[in-house]
């Protein structure tokens, strides 16, 4: 660990150097406003005085990206893992885990959260939002349960849009390229009595992976529609009314293997090779404030979501499959099936010594003639719909010019409604109380505690905090030492599933009924405990005058109680048995050096040791980011990035990508042309062996006109 104990002299030396940053302090930063950071403990608080660490994407740093998804952006964060499941399916995590999911940490569009929760994911594809609405990025790399629930366990994604009345007028943007890239964007801002609208329609399209590690072509395109309608009202001088509507609706194929649910494969025919997924994504919110005096703020908040996912296709099995004796030992011993399923393929007799199920099989598949080798077709779906809603009252109270409180009370309902995943409709509703204090000590430290207390239908009660002590050298550097605690509930689908697929409009009766249930079932324990997170952070962050930012994070965080079995219908063992230990350390380094030119350097180091041997290899021990963004002068403007990380899922990633731009001024209207190339700078597969293109380079452009 001696990148740990390096980065803890540093910061002992930060400490010692106090009276002389002081004096810089005073000579050059006399009359100049702090940046401010919005949503790590839902008060407005400088960056050396947050309980944490805190990264910021700004619209500068979006812009020069090139970046067409939110998960790449986040390459941008020091620790966050990107990853991808196939080309239409992205994942996100704050130092590693589980890459097919991200069910640790929290994910907020304007403060409404877009975690799932049946699945408990977030469809990074299906946002019903366009990159180009996005004002800002703030991630808390951290637990945040004390501020935004239970699922902030490992850290919180909060996504700003464009404020009304900053995006009158019109703009349009489309975007082409290689591997099927299409987008277009369309935003009309106005204004109208005391209030301020934006309508935003937006497209995207790509086609995905290119082949498998087989060679065969790969069906993981997408395509996407989607409508944004925000709004700004001034009541009077001290009330404002926000609202906002939003609507997805789209397709995502999905790879197809014709007998990929066979019992014996080989032996049925192919099914339907259409087992793309239909998604429509709805949402309305609508946020009142009132400030009743220049010390006391109330807000109220509402939001309601829906997410429909449709996935229909037709497949094929042997009429053995539906039979009880499969069902059985299909619960009693999955492994045995498959043997037993191996040794029928081979045409071979199953030997008593197997047990009597699995003697029992064998003789059906082969008695009367064979009869339960005859091929049965039906209807089967993974459709789910989801529905949200959630209300909040938060109130920010100054009680004196040293200390802030706030506190607040949210009630939130959850339902899923899948045939498939819960034979039904299954309901969650969450109460929560939740409250932060900050106190100024004495001009150099600030004590903050917060704690957030949660009734969870489906989970039981919890109550986790954090305390935090910082000490700020100046205004705009500041050490911090932290020690938080969180919990994340276990999901619908982990505690509470009862997954069965039934097939309808079988293309022969089987038991004398056109249905039948598939042998393949998996029940939720039912009895899950929450995880348990404690997490010790020791950082500093430094805001310098002549435009240097710098954060640095020592962490050791411990994940108790932890779920992570794989989520699969033939190996369905969910339990509390596993646990995660991560120390390690990050730095964060912003800097623009001259009027044209911005710098910025990540680094992650993560040291591990876990339970779940699929863990180790899905967390990368260093990863990091370069960028530099420079202006030209003539309207020409440049961004070179790299991104690199040594192992994901035992595979290294490095790309560098490069933009350049070229703004033309119309009168009245503005014009961008841009170019953006990635280049990847390893012969890796993505994330998965099967994730491959034809060719390492990638290159699409854009064009942008604003009046």
């Amino acid at each position: 660990m001696a990148n740990t104990h390096s980065l803890a002299s540093l910061i002992g030396v930060l400490s010692l150097l106090a009276p002389t940053l002081v004096v810089a302090e005073d000579l050059f930063e006399q009359g100049q406003a702090l940046p401010e950071i919005l949503s790590a403990t839902r008060l407005k608080q400088s960056p050396a005085a947050v309980p944490g660490s805190v990264s910021v994407i700004d619209r500068a740093l979006i812009d020069a990206s090139g970046a067409r998804d939110i998960p790449e952006l986040m390459r941008l964060v020091p620790g966050m893992m990107v990853g991808y499941v196939k080309g239409n399916e992205m994942t996100v995590n704050y130092h590693g885990g589980q890459v097919g999911t991200a069910r640790r940490m929290q994910v907020l569009i304007d403060g409404r959260s877009v975690y799932r929760p049946g699945l408990a994911t977030v469809d990074w594809t299906d946002l019903p939002l366009a990159m180009e609405d996005i004002e800002r990025i703030e991630v808390f790399r951290g637990p945040n349960t004390v501020s935004y629930g239970a699922n902030a366990l490992t850290g919180v994604i909060s996504i700003t849009t464009r404020n009304p009345a900053n995006s009158h007028g019109t703009r349009l943007k489309y975007i082409h390229g290689q591997r099927g890239i299409d987008d277009w964007y369309g935003s009309q801002g106005f204004s109208s009595g005391n209030g301020d609208f934006r309508l935003s329609l937006s497209g995207q399209q790509d086609s995905g992976f290119d082949h498998t590690d087989e060679d065969e072509r790969y069906r993981d395109s997408r395509r996407s529609t989607r409508m944004q309608l925000s709004a700004t009202h001034a009541l009077d001088a001290s009330q404002v009314l926000d609202w906002q509507l939003s609507a997805k609706e789209g397709s995502n194929q999905k790879n197809f293997y014709s007998d990929e649910e066979a019992l014996v494969k080989g032996i049925v025919p192919k099914g339907d090779s259409n087992k793309d997924i239909n998604a429509r994504d709805f949402s309305g919110s609508v946020r009142w404030s009132l400030d009743t005096s220049s010390t006391h703020n109330l807000q109220l908040q509402a939001y309601a979501q829906r997410w429909e996912r449709t996935q229909e296709w037709r497949t094929c099995d042997l009429e053995l499959s539906f039979t009880p004796e499969v069902a059985a030992l299909q619960k009693l011993n999955p492994d045995l099936l498959d043997t037993v399923a191996r040794l029928l393929r081979d045409g071979k007799q199953i030997p008593a010594s197997a047990g009597p199920l699995a003697f029992t099989i064998g003789n059906n598949f082969y008695k009367n003639g064979g009869a339960l080798q005859a091929p049965v077709c039906g209807d089967i779906n993974n459709n789910i719909n989801e529905t949200r809603y959630d209300f909040e009252l938060q109130d920010t109270l100054s009680l004196s010019d040293d200390l802030r409180l706030l506190s607040g009370l949210s009630y939130r309902k959850d339902s899923s409604d899948s045939q498939s995943y819960f034979q039904g409709s299954l309901n969650n509703e969450i109460w929560r109380l939740f409250g932060h204090l900050e106190w100024h000590l004495s001009e150099h430290f600030v004590l903050q505690g917060g704690a957030m207390h949660e009734d969870d239908t489906l989970s039981g009660s919890s109550l986790t905090s954090r305390i935090a002590l910082n000490y700020l050298i100046t205004p705009r550097h500041g050490l911090r030492f932290v020690y938080s605690e969180a919990v994340r509930s276990p999901d619908m689908q982990e505690n509470n599933v009862d997954w069965t697929y039934r097939l309808e409009n079988l293309s022969q009766p089987v038991n004398g009924r056109n249905s039948a249930y598939y042998y393949a079932t998996a029940q939720g324990p039912g009895d899950l405990q929450q995880e348990i997170m404690r997490s010790r952070e020791i950082g500093y962050n430094g805001q310098f005058d002549f435009g240097l930012q710098i954060d640095i994070k020592l962490f050791n965080d411990e994940i108790h109680q932890m779920i992570a079995e794989p989520l699969k219908i033939k190996e369905f063992s969910q339990n509390n048995d596993n646990y995660m230990w991560l120390r390690g350390a990050e730095t964060e380094i912003d800097w623009t050096f001259t009027t044209s030119d911005r710098l910025r350097l990540t680094y992650a180091y993560v040291d591990y040791e876990t339970s779940e041997k699929s863990y180790r290899r899905l967390t990368a021990r260093y990863s990091g980011s370069a960028g530099w963004l420079h202006e030209w002068g003539g309207g020409w403007s440049s961004s070179l990035f790299y991104y690199g990380a040594d192992l994901l899922n035992e595979r290294r990633f490095e790309r560098a990508d490069l933009r350049i731009a070229k703004r033309f001024n119309l009168g009245k209207s503005d014009l961008e042309l841009a170019l953006m190339m990635q280049q990847r700078l390893d012969d890796e597969a993505l994330t998965w062996r099967e994730n491959l293109y034809d060719e390492r380079r990638l290159v699409y452009v854009s064009a942008q006109l604003e009046f």
